[in-house]
């Protein structure tokens, strides 16, 4: 299969994971590349970030190369200028003991020239099985959270600290976050967002270099090196606790009229 072919066929790939499909039927017959054009729009996957599960056989041979590495220096990350170099890098990272627990690498998913990154703790059961985040009841809440206030998922990143399923979803260990966090820093390095959304305590807590309370991180503009950044509650909070679902409302209007001056 060509280069050509490897691109069309990880979008397609990709489109059929965030579908919920784990098997295709593929015909790699001469109008491959004209048919698949027609009927797949490109997304982030034109950039290989699928699940591993599916990526060592489209992805090129050098993505798959630093893949195996099960190490990589802060130096390397901070030298990738785009999305695809730095996911190229790290996609293999054991630097912690969750490298070896993970079924996927959840580096994130969306727009790289977004505007708004929403930013949580870990990837849970559903995004590590999938390799992509916010993909389950809280990924499902959390797409109609970005729609109530007129967004739309695909125009946005979404991302995490770490890029591992921590065990039994349990909060990230210090030691975890600080090996994982500068692949985050270098993501927002790269994207450039207006605004950051940190979802959650923990998220707003790391990002922020505090200990306070997520009630007191709530309703401010923070400064995240030289980046707007708002805490709201996380996705999974809300649906166990209904009433916590009026003040995130009220968070979210709030990050949209900082965003660009929009009343809702």
């Amino acid at each position: 299969m060509n280069k050509s072919n490897q691109k069309y066929l990880a979008a397609f790939i990709a489109q059929r994971i965030e579908m919920g499909e784990s098997e295709w039927n593929v015909s790699l017959r001469p109008t491959f590349e004209k048919n698949l054009k027609k009927s797949v729009t490109p997304t982030y996957a034109d950039h290989n970030l699928i699940s591993q599960q599916t990526a060592s056989s489209v992805v090129s041979e050098d993505v798959q190369s630093a893949c195996s590495r099960s190490m990589f220096s802060d130096t390397l990350i901070s030298g990738n200028d785009s999305l695809k170099e730095l996911y190229g890098e790290v996609c293999g990272c054991k630097r912690c003991q969750l490298g070896s627990l993970r079924k996927n690498f959840v580096f994130g998913e969306g727009n790289p020239d977004a505007d708004i990154m929403f930013i949580g703790e870990a990837p849970g059961a559903e995004e590590d099985a999938q390799g992509l985040p916010f993909v389950g009841r809280a990924g499902q809440f959390l797409t109609q959270m970005i729609e109530a206030i007129k967004l739309h998922r695909k125009d946005i990143f979404i991302a995490n600290i770490l890029k591992c399923r921590p065990p039994g979803n349990r909060d990230p260990r210090p030691e975890e976050i600080e090996m994982c966090e500068p692949i985050l820093k270098r993501q927002i390095e790269i994207i450039k967002p207006q605004v950051i959304c940190a979802l959650g305590r923990i998220s707003g807590q790391t990002l922020l270099r505090t200990g306070d309370t997520l009630g007191s991180l709530r309703g401010r503009v923070h400064n995240y090196h030289d980046v707007k950044l708002i805490v709201t509650y996380h996705p999974a909070a809300l649906l166990r606790n209904y009433k916590w679902k009026r003040p995130a409302w009220e968070d979210l209007k709030f990050l949209r009229r900082e965003y660009d001056g929009m009343e809702l």
